[in-house]
Formats: structure tokens, C-alpha cells, sequence
């Protein structure tokens, strides 16, 4: 019988490759694993001979070096098979794209970086085909992202802030601004379908993140019950108070025997207007990446472990998801309660 799901699919694929300027004559490489999905296999391959690319499915065996569950879970720490072959990483650096359909993606992994220096794009896909098709991105998607990276890079220091008690101060001075916007169109380009933020890698950060009821810690994909408070010093987390949540989450640090668990990581705010902030409740953890809630608009998205401007490979990588925050560069508000100020939202 013919995949027609992947034949319903081919159009958003289309759609997506065209955003990440695929042209005839290209090589597209369509990464992929044993569990990687059929239908989005056979979609990309399509949508890709659509467009006059020439294209191969590159299927190399699954296994993560990351000692957690491949669940999707955003850690990114590519595949065993992949980290330890060299023919199949010249195959990606030779590739003008990459579909990245393996279940956690290369984001963390060293290795990608190389495959991006050889001037090959690289598109991850992994979640569902709602949220793939509900949250599109569009070509003025790149103008308000890059509006916002331009405001980090230009502010010397970032404030959040909320009425539940958070008030963290972070210091942007060498803080590497950048974005994903939901396709890769520029040599050297890595980006996440979906995806619409501004986020960077500040070195010091102090104060209060107070975790409210509602908010959303992946890769756990669950919704915040209890407040915790975590006080951060110099960019670490040096307490964790509170009922079941925090007591997860200093569980959740303290098993991880990793030195940079409790560093914070990368930080910023979605701007995808499309975002379900309840998809993360509507799905099966196996089922999405979580990317609803990492590029919600108006979110504050801060995250534990890697940081790859410090040069801190770490495993016990934590993307936390918050509502309600005001979020401030040099005392002027890009997020307001939880609202995007305007001008990062007017289309360019």
C-alpha cells in the first residue's frame, strides 16, 4: 500500500525545502535512523526530487552517546553511529542539505559544527505533522528574528522578571546573540522545523527564577504543579526550594554527575505566534520535541549544561519554558507579561 500520509505530507515538505532555497542541481541528504518516521522519509525525499535536487536516504544506526532516553528530549547529542564514521560524516559535509530526521538531531554535538563549516545546511525535523504544518515559518519570520539578536547584541545587560517573584540579571556582554527561525537557507546554516526565537549564551547571570504553575520543563514535558525557586549565582544554580518539582529537578541535577548540570545554559524568548502552549499536554512524550513551548511567543526560554561559547560539552541539558515574564534589555522591554513589545513583531 502507498504511504499516503507521506504523500499528504510531500506539500508541507515542499514548502519548507523551498524556504530553505533547495535548487536544481543541489545534493539534499536525507539523514535518518531505523525509528525515524516513514512518512516524513518519504515526504522529504519527494519534496525534494520536486525541486531538482538530486537526493539519497543516508540511514545509519541509532544510538545516542547521551545516557538518557532518545525521546526527543532537545539534548542533541547526535548519533553514535554517525560520531564514530567518517565516510558518513563526508557525506553530510558534501551535501548542500541535510534533512535531519533522527530522533534527538546533532545541535550539541561537536561534530555538527564541522559539517556546517564545509558550508552545508542542515534542517532538523522531528515533531509532529500538526505542529509541523500549524507553525509554518514565513520569509519575514527571519527580519523579526534577526531584530531581536540585534537588540541582544547592542544591550549590555538583560532583566527577568515576574510577578511570581523571578528577578534575574544577565550580563550580554560576549553573549554570541543568534536565532532559529524554521528553516536554513545560508550556507553553514543550521535551524529546527519549528522554531521562531531569539535566544544567546550569557556567562554570568544572579537572582531568583521562581518556576510558576503552568510552566513547562522539557525534557521532562511537564507542566510546573508546584513553584520552585532557583537562586542562581554567577550563572549557577546554587539552591533549588520548593515541593515535587524542585525536588525533581535537584534530583534531576544531582544524578547527572555532570559538572555543568547546574550552569545555566542558553536563554531568550519565542516568537512564534502560532505556538499551542497545551500541545505538550496533547501528545505522547515520543511524539514531539516540545518546540510549541521552547518558541512560544512571549516565553522566557533558559536552559541548563551545554554552552558551546564556553566550550562545556555536557549531557544534562534542561530547556525550560515560562509564561508571564517580563524580559528587559537595558531597561527596555521586549516582553511584557508575557506579551511581545511591538516592534519585534511588526512584519518587515
Amino acid at each position: 500500500m502507498p504511504d499516503l500520509q507521506g504523500m499528504d505530507l510531500l506539500a508541507a515538505f515542499t514548502q519548507e525545502l523551498e524556504l530553505c532555497n533547495v535548487a536544481k542541481g543541489e545534493h539534499v541528504v536525507v539523514l535518518t535512523e531505523p525509528t525515524s518516521r516513514d512518512d516524513y522519509i518519504a515526504a522529504a525525499f519527494g519534496a525534494a526530487q520536486s525541486l531538482g535536487a538530486h537526493v539519497l536516504v543516508l540511514t545509519a544506526p541509532g544510538g545516542s552517546p547521551a545516557p538518557l532516553p532518545s525521546t526527543h528530549t532537545g539534548a542533541g547529542p547526535g548519533l553514535q553511529s554517525v560520531l564514530a564514521d567518517q565516510v558518513a560524516q563526508d557525506t553530510l559535509k558534501r551535501a548542500d542539505l541535510v534533512v535531519d530526521l533522527t530522533r534527538e538531531g546533532f545541535i550539541h554535538a561537536p561534530v555538527q559544527q564541522e559539517i556546517l563549516a564545509a558550508g552545508t545546511r542542515i534542517i532538523f525535523v522531528c515533531d509532529a505533522p500538526e505542529v509541523l504544518i500549524r507553525n509554518m515559518p514565513a520569509r519575514a519570520d527571519k527580519d523579526r528574528v534577526q531584530r531581536g539578536v540585534d537588540r541582544i547584541r547592542t544591550a549590555s545587560t538583560m532583566r527577568v522578571t515576574s510577578a511570581a517573584g523571578t528577578d534575574l540579571t544577565v550580563e550580554l556582554r560576549n553573549s554570541a546573540p543568534e536565532f532559529q527561525v524554521g528553516y536554513a537557507d545560508d550556507p553553514g546554516r543550521w535551524d529546527h522545523w519549528p522554531s521562531t526565537m531569539v535566544l544567546c549564551w550569557p556567562e554570568i547571570s544572579n537572582g531568583t527564577i521562581v518556576l510558576d504553575k503552568g510552566d513547562i520543563v522539557l525534557p521532562f514535558k511537564e507542566y510546573v504543579r508546584d513553584t520552585a525557586v532557583l537562586t542562581v549565582s554567577n550563572g549557577q544554580i546554587v539552591d533549588v526550594s520548593g515541593g515535587a518539582d524542585a525536588r525533581m529537578l535537584s534530583y534531576f541535577l544531582d544524578d547527572s554527575d555532570d559538572k555543568w548540570a547546574r550552569y545555566l545554559s542558553h536563554m531568550g524568548w519565542g516568537l512564534m505566534r502560532s505556538g499551542d502552549w497545551f500541545a505538550t499536554a496533547m501528545y505522547a512524550k515520543d511524539e514531539i520535541m516540545g518546540m510549541d513551548a521552547r518558541a512560544y511567543a512571549g516565553n522566557f526560554l533558559w536552559s541548563t549544561g551545554p554552552h558551546p561559547v564556553l566550550g562545556r560539552d555536557s549531557y544534562a541539558h534542561l530547556d525550560i519554558a515560562q509564561r508571564g515574564m517580563t524580559i528587559t534589555l537595558d531597561g527596555e522591554p521586549v516582553v511584557s507579561d508575557g506579551a511581545l513589545v511591538d516592534d519585534l513583531v511588526t512584519e518587515g
